[in-house]
């Protein structure tokens, strides 16, 4: 009994214990994790396909100083009855008048100045361009975000796990010590049900542990949209970056973070819209042009003077120009309302910048206080575990209460606790930082 209580003590204080599977599982890594996603998250191949769709408009950009030229063509086939009746009283008729009209022609509309509404649209459409390629890097940084914040937080929750196995192991020890002192008269009834209660309250925490880790594990399953129940291991470990500066984090903040840069780049759309409003002033100037072809086939006429067969062709062109003089003040309330557009942009930059350094300066504050709380942890587990080695031991040699024994474990399970969530939420205030940074990814 005492070589069984010996062998499970050392268990507890010298080895790490992993979650049992029934089935191998693949070690994912951060880095898999995030590749994966990149290819497959659906929240960005949807930001690609907006940019792709802006893109495809700029390849076509050229295409506003390019002239309209259409062509139209259409024959028309006559059987008619006609009678006519003249002033001298001369009649003449006749049934089934049979004749056919073609018709063709090629017009040509070219817009020479519009108020330079055509250079405005061009630029604005290079504008959009790279919008989308800002929403795309800003989509990039939120997902990765996410999965950098759900893989970390599984690791997290598998520390969890492996706390509360070692909780498990003191828990047994418990019991065989306070059975062996009950065998040999010594202990008490009481205690062995107390020390089994405690055992069974971890195991169920155990349960509890091994499905949020599924939970978890599920999540980032749709984070990288691969199918539902893939089967993945994550690592032991949350690396931390002790060494952030504040300064470095704020350093030309403004031409790195994409919310700024997507607020910077609304205001400079918002500008190009009021220059194709404006355009709407000045008068469009354009050249048309125009080659006819008709012709008329009658088979038999009426009327002497009606031709049997005419033909026409030709080239016709010319210059027109549409001035603006009133258009129910339209153009005056859209330049306003462009005018009102700019300003309301400038102001969601403005206060996007103020939100954003807000946000460094809170993440950073919290870095640092979970910094503190790490090292603080990780000086009070060792104290946390070397009590309760102490503790078990007097036990053993009946110096010590099974209370006294009770309240280290709990001293050690709230260390583990506090200890893993201060290692979380470390990693957590520097993935929010870097996010900010928009470093998360390069």
């Amino acid at each position: 009994m005492k070589a069984r209580i010996f062998k499970a003590y050392t268990l507890f204080f010298f080895a790490l214990f992993t979650v049992n599977n029934l089935h191998a599982q693949k070690l994912l890594t951060i880095d898999e994790a995030i590749a994966i996603a990149l290819m497959s998250n659906h929240n960005i191949t949807l930001a690609k396909l907006d940019s792709s769709a802006a893109a495809i408009d700029n390849s076509f950009k050229g295409a506003a100083f390019l002239p309209r030229l259409n062509a139209n063509t259409g024959i028309v086939f006559n059987n008619n009855d006609q009678k006519q009746k003249f002033n001298d009283g001369t009649e003449r008729e006749r049934n089934g008048v049979k004749s056919n009209n073609l018709t063709a022609g090629i017009s040509l509309n070219w817009t020479l100045f519009d108020g330079m509404g055509m250079f405005a649209t061009r630029e604005k459409v290079e504008e959009f361009v790279k919008l989308g390629e800002l929403n795309i890097k800003n989509q990039v940084v939120t997902t990765v975000a996410g999965v950098v914040t759900t893989y970390y937080n599984i690791v997290r929750q598998k520390q969890q796990l492996k706390a509360i196995e070692e909780q498990i192991d003191i828990s047994q020890v418990r019991v065989d010590l306070t059975q062996r002192k009950l065998d040999i008269g010594v202990g008490a009834k009481p205690d062995v049900l107390q020390s089994k209660v405690d055992m069974n309250a971890q195991k169920a925490r155990q349960l509890e542990q091994q499905s949020l880790i599924a939970q978890l594990k599920s999540a980032l399953n749709r984070l990288m949209n691969v199918p539902p129940g893939n089967p993945f291991d994550v690592t032991d470990s949350i690396p931390i970056n002790m060494n952030i500066n504040i300064e470095e984090i704020r350093k030309d903040i403004e031409n790195v973070n994409p919310s700024i840069l997507i607020a910077k780049k609304n205001i400079d759309i918002a500008a190009v819209t009021l220059k194709e409003v404006k355009a709407e002033k000045f008068p469009v100037i354009s050249f048309n042009s125009n080659y006819n072809f008709s012709r008329l086939d009658n088979k038999a006429v009426v009327n002497p003077f009606t031709p049997l067969f005419s033909q026409n062709k030709g080239l016709n062109y010319g210059f027109t120009a549409s001035i603006p003089i009133l258009n129910n003040l339209n153009t005056k309330r859209l330049i306003r309302q462009a005018q009102l557009g700019i300003k309301t942009q400038e102001l969601l930059y403005d206060n996007q910048k103020f939100l954003t350094y807000h946000s460094v300066n809170r993440a950073y504050r919290d870095y640092e206080q979970q910094k503190k709380a790490l090292a603080l942890e990780e000086e009070n587990i060792l104290l946390a575990k070397e009590n309760v080695q102490i503790v078990l031991e007097t036990y053993r040699l009946n110096a010590a209460t099974l209370i006294q024994l009770r309240e280290a474990q709990i001293s050690l399970s709230e260390a583990y606790d506090r200890l893993i969530a201060a290692r979380y939420n470390t990693k957590i205030s520097e993935i929010e930082l870097l996010s900010l940074k928009g470093e998360l990814v390069k």
